[in-house]
């Protein structure tokens, strides 16, 4: 269970108030929280009670992420403290944090989006000079967790990472707010002789945005018989590059969208409000086009590289 911190007021830097709906003035802090939170609850010193020495920590938006014993073993043998399990980038990772080595000391350390200044943006999300990224599946040593934690003075010294929001997620114009975060992966950089090992893009299968799920909810995807999903065999480990315009931000929004077949489309660009009839087909690139009012239904049929 996370633990919650307060909104902070974008204006004042004081925390926000939201009488209307007062469970919207608090946020969790980020998956940072994983070490905090493992020892405020006393399941780490549990689990090393219990002779539980490794633990396989992954997002639980990322169905490709399954326990997978050649992983463990290769962990174990290695002595490593801390394991990241990192993958090449695709266009549709370009906003992933990425790996990245530190000059001082020569460790491993993760830059997410969100630490990158505006000027720096695009050297970021160039995939050939950033090649790997994070799935924010890990593996960890837990006698050697507690030992770093000792060390630090029981908190990992995590990079802090502020976040724009609004305090009312569904209405654009509320208060401006930061959520103050920490990413879990970040604790790479807190672990002399960290891992970074490169896997298979099966194992990484995010469900981040509704772009994502609607990818997800297609053929692009199968479900294996041990319960991983991943990408269908034919993309290659490529995922559909999908993008939404606003009217498909949450998902309810895009639960009236319909969901065309994926499996041979390389991008597709939603701008306003259509629906896709059963049946639709589409491959390479697509882009659908809407200014109207009204939904626009897109009929059964097969579409390819082309605008409709």
């Amino acid at each position: 269970m996370q633990n919650q911190i307060p909104k902070i007021d974008a204006a004042t830097f004081a925390p926000v108030s939201w009488p209307q709906e007062p469970a919207h003035e608090w946020c969790p802090p980020g998956h940072g929280d994983l070490y905090p939170a493992l020892v405020g609850s006393g399941w780490l010193d549990r689990l090393l009670a219990e002779g539980v020495k490794y633990a396989f920590v992954s997002n639980s938006d990322n169905l490709g992420a399954i326990l997978d014993p050649a992983i463990l073993a290769y962990f174990a043998k290695s002595g490593a403290p801390f394991l990241m399990e990192v993958t090449r980038r695709t266009a549709a990772d370009r906003k992933g944090g990425h790996l990245a080595v530190r000059k001082a000391d020569g460790r491993l350390l993760l830059r997410e989006v969100a630490q990158c200044p505006d000027e720096d943006l695009e050297a970021f999300q160039n995939i050939e000079q950033h090649r790997y990224f994070n799935t924010n599946s890990l593996w960890l040593r837990l006698d050697l967790l507690k030992e770093q934690l000792a060390a630090d003075a029981g908190v990992l010294p995590l990079p802090m990472i502020r976040n724009h929001k609004t305090v009312d997620p569904r209405d654009k114009k509320s208060t401006p707010v930061v959520q103050l975060e920490s990413a879990m992966g970040a604790a790479i950089e807190c672990f002399e002789g960290a891992l970074a090992l490169d896997v298979p893009r099966s194992r990484f299968a995010p469900v981040k945005t509704t772009a994502d799920l609607l990818a997800l909810r297609s053929d692009a995807y199968e479900v294996l018989e041990d319960g991983q999903v991943r990408l269908a065999a034919s993309r290659h480990g490529v995922p559909p590059n999908v993008v939404l315009s606003d009217e498909y931000k949450l998902v309810d929004q895009i639960d009236g969208l319909g969901v065309p077949s994926l499996i041979d489309c390389r991008s597709l660009k939603v701008d306003g409000k259509v629906q896709f009839s059963p049946g639709v087909i589409l491959q390479g690139d697509v882009v659908v086009n809407h200014l109207g009012a009204e939904t626009k239904i897109i009929p059964p049929g097969i579409y390819k590289n082309q605008e409709i």
